[in-house]
């Protein structure tokens, strides 16, 4: 059992040995730290605009290379970081690990559920910098892994930063998965007595033919059609050149497909829905009920009127 003057004994000794500790040692703790994160930002920066004057293969395998250097700067500050804390406190490490502990598990779990999954993202690659990803409600490309966060920009150019802890609780899609090209689907809808055959051989020759599509014998292009009861789904799956053109490509083969759909009578579904009048349209009628309803009072009240008067005569 430990006694409790040999524990008020060590807590004493580490109270001390913290007041001892030198300013100069703190500030070139802190120097350290800063230095490397600035180091590590210029390197980011520096791979960065190299990468995007490379080709596709290049850009992605530089972009695959900047999380790990930069966990490689972080990780040798930690380790001077650690060399200092042995050389100061000694044996009293371990109580000072423990109260470090503590303060881990009550106030800062989340931080450092972040920073761990920031380290399993940089080694274990679920994804990398460059990839298009569905995380959470999101969907982008990446731009940057970090510490604490991810970043990615969506195709409305938002920036989302995402918790690295989220690889622990959401399922999270890679796109391309570290290659330069990816894989599009692409929908049609046609009516149903529309020329099926004929539709898809448009749609195979609009796809192929496309400036931004990708085949080879690993990379085909599938074309398949599904019949429903009121309209014919014709799907393409093909891949994008560059991840990039995603939505260019998308829209180049439904501009295209339907111009050449409509030259040979293939038409798109008619879907009979409600005639649902407009805002404009709607308020009109409000303001007309109104009128129909204050028109309707007044003549009531006239009736009312008339039918008492010749009642009193």
């Amino acid at each position: 059992m430990v006694d409790g003057n040999s524990v008020n004994t060590t807590r004493e000794q580490l109270l001390e040995t913290i007041k001892s500790i030198e300013t100069q040692t703190l500030v070139n703790i802190i120097l350290a730290f800063f230095v490397a994160y600035i180091f590590a930002r210029i390197i980011t920066a520096l791979l960065s605009k190299l990468s995007e004057k490379m080709s596709r293969s290049g850009r992605i395998k530089v972009k695959m290379v900047i999380p790990a250097v930069k966990f490689g700067i972080y990780i040798v500050a930690f380790y001077y970081f650690l060399t200092e804390l042995l050389n100061i406190f000694g044996p009293e490490l371990f109580l000072l690990t423990g109260l470090i502990g503590a303060a881990v598990g009550f106030g800062l779990k989340d931080l450092f559920a972040d920073f761990v999954g920031g380290v399993i993202i940089t080694f274990e690659k679920p994804y990398q910098v460059g990839d298009k990803i569905s995380i959470g409600n999101y969907y982008g490309e990446v731009t940057d892994i970090g510490l604490r966060a991810t970043k990615l920009v969506t195709p409305d150019d938002n920036t989302v930063t995402a918790p690295n802890s989220l690889i622990f609780n959401e399922a999270i899609a890679s796109g391309n998965y570290g290659a330069s090209e990816m894989m599009i689907v692409i929908d049609l809808y046609i009516a149903s007595e529309s020329d099926v055959k004929a539709a898809m051989k448009i749609l195979r020759e609009t796809v192929v033919t496309s400036k931004y599509v990708y085949i080879s014998r690993t990379s085909p292009v599938i074309l398949l059609h599904k019949s429903l009861p009121f309209y014919t789904r014709l799907r393409a799956k093909a891949y994008v050149n560059d991840l990039r053109d995603e939505f260019e490509f998308e829209s180049d083969v439904h501009t295209r497909a339907w111009t050449e759909f409509g030259k040979n009578g293939i038409r798109a579904p008619q879907l009979h829905i409600l005639n649902i009048p407009q805002i404009g349209e709607e308020s009109e009628l409000r303001t007309t009920r109104r009128k129909n309803d204050r028109s309707n009072g007044r003549h009531g009240r006239d009736s009312d009127f008339n039918a008492g008067s010749q009642k009193n005569s």
